[in-house]
């Protein structure tokens, strides 16, 4: 019998979850509907080092991506007893059964993946920092695979300073309502259509998602311009004044954000007592009166008091913002709004923010709070600009509020309003738009961000930005630094 067969096609998955320092899971299947569901599957967990088969996982137990539609699949696995700073492989194969006379039974190798648990301790200053890629704002129209080739390159022949280790997205994977096929009456054909985009937004985003452990927190792309809310005036989204299209297109893309994404309502994660971590879904539970109901919220702001070390928290959008007139941002939610910024300050300890949304990339930093803590905002946005119509969306960067909290919207017990730093030269740039083409406004360019963590010497953490542009490479064909690293020491 032949062992095994290596093919593959871009129309299947492999994608690693999430990691601790022992754990993994990862996602495998299609979300296409052209491909025929295995009867038998095998995941492979091989240790990089010895490249030696440590576990393996046969599956047959698929399920559906998304509820009332049949073809498209998927499978998770769970690998534990891991080492902690380890480098690891994964690999995604099916049976092939035999045909007489023709060819041996086999396994066929279908995709691969590889990522690094988490680090026992932070790395000092001279090694090898841990390392987060993030980005947001993926419009799959125009970026013909720049983006995943780019993150590709960074991580496989990068420099190991900026190699990511992990990966956070922090929204808009996917755009599901663009297009004026948006406004189909009909359920099935709703169905198939959030069905199609995030097939395809994974299928061009497949080489981001197979290297290093990818968090995904969605925002309102996920779901429709706004979500929860439906009363926008915009063309494309009129059908969902009807409560029976709002209901399918809700549920669909639900599905979406629970079973491909698999994102967390709140997660946490801790390396050595040294760096918090907090990732916070703010959009998918939002109501009239909060981004988050009172359980969920209270895990928020419990994991924000009881900050013994610096923290970074991930969010699908910026804290540092203005009131928005058409559509809702965190500010809108004023009580939440402030009872999170109290949390958040209450410690005194720097919280790095990490954050999408806006289309355009800044970092700003202000101080928060009356403990003397800081906030340190980093926006990463957007991997692939809107295009034609929907181009009028794109962006260049904001350096306001000048104040935060901004005085003339918020008013908390002992805070006042400190003046927020911008440093223009760690602004993404921008290009320049033209009315009759693809991009008709002026817009940042396409591009992710690395943030790397070091244990400095004076017992603070060393925090390194750097910008990635996605669209220009540089004679070794990785893609080139948008500005100067950002750095700054936490405490």
């Amino acid at each position: 019998m032949s062992e095994e067969i290596i093919t593959s096609t871009g129309q299947w998955s492999l994608v690693v979850l999430r990691v601790t320092q022992k754990r993994v899971k990862v996602w495998a299947g299609t979300l296409f509907s052209t491909l025929t569901m295995p009867e038998h599957a095998r995941i492979e967990l091989i240790d990089a080092v010895d490249n030696v088969s440590v576990h393996t996982i046969v599956k047959s137990d698929w399920n559906r991506p998304f509820s009332k539609i049949r073809k498209r699949f998927y499978i998770t696995a769970e690998f534990s007893d891991l080492q902690p700073g380890c480098h690891y492989k994964v690999r995604f194969l099916r049976r092939i059964e035999a045909i007489h006379g023709v060819r041996e039974a086999s396994w066929q190798l279908l995709r691969s993946a590889q990522f690094d648990t988490l680090p026992s301790q932070l790395p000092p200053i001279g090694e090898k920092p841990f390392t987060i890629g993030f980005g947001s704002c993926f419009y799959n129209h125009r970026d013909g695979g720049q983006a995943a080739g780019a993150y590709k390159a960074l991580y496989d022949r990068g420099d190991p300073a900026v190699k990511p280790d992990i990966t956070f997205l922090t929204g808009d994977q996917v755009y599901l309502d663009i297009g004026f096929d948006s406004l189909s009456f009909v359920s099935s054909e709703i169905r198939q259509r959030v069905a199609d985009d995030y097939a395809l937004h994974w299928q061009a985003l497949g080489s981001i998602l197979n290297r290093g452990a990818t968090w995904m927190l969605p925002d309102d792309h996920e779901y429709w311009n706004d979500y929860p809310f439906h009363d926008s005036l915009i063309p494309t989204l009129l059908a969902l004044k009807i409560k029976k299209v709002r209901n399918t297109w809700s549920k669909a893309s639900t599905d979406g954000v629970r079973r491909v994404q698999q994102s967390p309502n709140i997660e946490t994660f801790t390396i050595a007592d040294k760096l918090a971590f907090c990732l916070a879904d703010l959009r998918s539970l939002r109501h009239d009166h909060g981004f988050l109901p009172a359980t969920e919220f209270k895990q928020l702001t419990d994991w924000a008091k009881a900050l013994q070390s610096p923290g970074v928290l991930v969010l699908p959008q910026p804290l540092i913002v203005e009131q928005n007139p058409t559509e809702r941002n965190l500010l809108s939610f004023k009580t939440q709004y402030q009872q999170l910024l109290q949390a958040l300050g209450s410690s005194g300890h720097d919280i790095v923010l990490l954050s999408g949304d806006v289309h355009f990339g800044r970092i700003a930093s202000v101080t928060l709070g009356p403990q003397g803590g800081r906030l340190i905002e980093v926006i990463s946005s957007p991997l692939s600009n809107l295009t034609g119509l929907n181009g009028i969306a794109t962006a260049t960067p904001s350096f306001k509020p000048t104040h935060f909290p901004d005085p003339a919207l918020v008013s908390m017990p002992g805070w006042t309003a400190k003046p927020v730093h911008y440093d223009h030269s760690f602004a993404v740039s921008t290009k320049r738009g033209w009315l009759l083409s693809a991009y008709p406004k002026s817009r940042t360019r396409e591009h992710f961000m690395t943030a790397s963590f070091l244990q400095a010497d004076n017992g603070k953490i060393r925090l390194k930005v750097n910008a990635w542009r996605v669209r220009e490479r540089d004679h070794d064909n990785l893609p080139v630094r948008d500005f100067e690293p950002y750095e700054i020491d936490l405490s």
